[in-house]
């Protein structure tokens, strides 16, 4: 049942000498949406026109000049949508829309009845040119199907002609491009742009479809060169692409076709359409944008845009869409996690003047993410995650010896439980294993004596007195802790640093130390940097259980 040998290759089209791949996009491409059409058409419930409207509101928004709006002659409810754009004056003056119209003479005519009174428009005529169609579909020989295109072509102008009104561009579509024969293609088209009579100064578009993707993308734009080159009256023709997705690759044919001379995209907002999809106008307009090139589009609120699309389509957006999914800016990989910390402070230190972050290609601020989203942490993540999100929600700031067993102590409560831990947990988590210390071993008081370099020292903890002497308060501590429990301790680690300034300013000290062998890390804050250095190695010797093992 699964046997490759039934399919065969793509041919494709002889252009040894193609141009595109040494060509950079360098400015964005005139688009148009296509989601109130072919998006709508590929809806298992179509959209209602309170829904299409919505839609049509946020595309204008967002910065659409030309927006397919439906097929009047179709549907009525399609018809009644473009009647409620036209008769509430809803389209702004510097935007086009556009209607696709089959090329029947009753359905054109319908088209124009659907669009009497616009200011401008764009009509968008099609035939199906491919081999597959005209032999297996509609039984015509290649001059059938030219004649169907230019007779198409004459009823268009024909009826364009009652409403001098507005101003009409044309549109033609060979449906099927990419699985028709290059020369044939180009002989159709240019028949049907004779026809519109270009040199009059009449905007004419030839959109070319990949209605099924069947090559890989460097193959398609090969045809789109090739068309290019030899179209009769390419200088009076603007080219427009319509790539689809079943290959996966609709995003990447239409930058390669760009590149090799095409001038305008159309696609839709996340890719929805017929199959697997259209072409992602979101994904190719971010990729432009995060090499610097301005995408004419505004996709600085992804999440309205998110909202909008989901309401209306009843799709939701995976959570790895490219640019605008939910976990996009995520990282749970702790090697990622450590990276993204370490750019992003190098970022700020250095003041970078164009984004170069880690594992970031773009800055998620510019289409209003937050840095909150950048990590979460589970079992898979590493030390440098779990000390970032302390550092960015809490401003806890540790030095890296503690990323360790600070990150040993989350990961084994994600472990435990099989689910992400919030900032909140990871909080919670860093203070009850190293901070939190019972009443017993809470530091109260403290009095230091210093003689030819010597400090005596007594400390008040818990309610119990405590001597001990040594170079410094520490060790004078430590020879106190030693001498009551019998027990081999040394400082291994130690951090200081204040935590805030003025009147208010307090120290954090962090602490590990090694007890008959084993190493505990404690944290403190105190008003003065002894009392912080102090309690924290009083709430590390607390979770070693030394006092414990002496009273036994």
């Amino acid at each position: 049942m699964f046997d490759h040998r039934k399919y065969s290759a793509f041919k494709p089209v002889p252009l040894t000498d193609r141009t595109w791949p040494d060509k950079t996009i360098t400015q964005a491409p005139d688009w148009c949406s296509v989601d109130l059409r072919d998006g709508n058409q590929a809806l298992v419930n179509p959209m209602s026109v309170e829904q299409k409207t919505r839609l049509f509101d946020l595309l204008v928004k967002l910065g659409f000049k030309e927006i397919e709006v439906g097929f009047p002659s179709a549907s009525k409810p399609d018809f009644d949508f473009v009647r409620k754009l036209v008769d509430e004056k809803r389209i702004p003056d510097d935007v086009t829309i556009q209607v696709l119209t089959q090329a029947r003479e009753e359905l054109i005519k319908r088209t124009y009845e659907a669009m009497a009174g616009v200011k401008k428009a764009v009509i968008h005529v099609y035939n199906s040119t491919s081999t597959v169609q005209r032999e297996q579909v509609f039984g015509q020989s290649c001059d059938g199907i030219k004649e169907i295109a230019v007779q198409g072509a004459k009823w268009v102008q024909q009826y364009a002609q009652q409403h001098p009104d507005t101003e009409w561009s044309f549109q033609y579509s060979p449906e099927s491009f990419s699985g028709t024969e290059m020369d044939y293609a180009i002989e159709v088209c240019d028949a049907v742009i004779e026809q519109w009579q270009p040199e009059s100064g009449r905007d004419i578009i030839i959109n070319l479809p990949a209605t099924v993707e069947m090559s890989t993308p460097n193959l398609f734009a090969d045809q789109v060169e090739y068309f290019c080159r030899h179209l009769v009256n390419r200088k009076y023709v603007r080219v427009s692409l319509h790539t689809h997705n079943d290959r996966g690759c609709a995003v990447a044919a239409a930058e390669l076709a760009v590149m090799a001379g095409a001038d305008r995209v159309e696609g839709t907002l996340m890719g929805n359409g017929e199959r697997t999809g259209n072409m992602d106008v979101i994904t190719m307009g971010m990729n432009l944008y995060s090499q610097g090139v301005d995408p004419k589009l505004d996709f600085s609120n992804v999440m309205e845009i998110i909202e909008v699309v989901e309401s209306c389509t009843e799709i939701p957006v995976s959570v790895r869409h490219p640019w605008a999914g939910e976990l996009v800016y995520t990282a749970f990989s702790g090697s990622h996690q450590d990276a993204i910390r370490k750019s992003v402070n190098y970022h700020a230190e250095h003041k970078i003047e164009h984004w170069d972050v880690a594992y970031l290609p773009i800055d998620p601020r510019d289409i209003g993410r937050e840095y909150e989203a950048v990590v979460r942490i589970n079992s898979q993540s590493g030390k440098g995650g779990v000390a970032l999100v302390l550092e960015r929600d809490y401003d806890i700031e540790l030095p890296k010896w503690m990323h360790f067993p600070l990150s040993r102590v989350v990961q084994g409560a994600a472990e435990s439980s099989g689910l992400e831990v919030s900032p909140t947990n990871i909080e919670r988590l860093y203070q009850e294993n190293f901070v939190d210390v019972a009443e017993q071993w809470t530091l109260q008081d403290y009095d230091l004596h210093t003689e030819a370099h010597q400090v005596s020292a007594q400390f008040l903890v818990g309610g119990s007195n405590l001597a001990g002497e040594g170079a410094g308060a520490l060790e004078a501590l430590c020879d106190g802790l030693n001498s009551r429990y019998n027990c081999e301790m040394e400082v291994i680690q130690f951090d200081q640093r204040a935590i805030c300034g003025g009147t208010d300013a307090k120290a954090r000290a962090c602490i590990a130390l090694q007890i008959n062998g084993t190493e505990y890390c404690a944290v403190a804050v105190a008003e003065d940097t002894t009392a912080a250095t102090l309690q924290a190695m009083l709430t590390a010797f607390s979770r070693s259980g030394a006092d414990s093992a002496k009273a036994a």
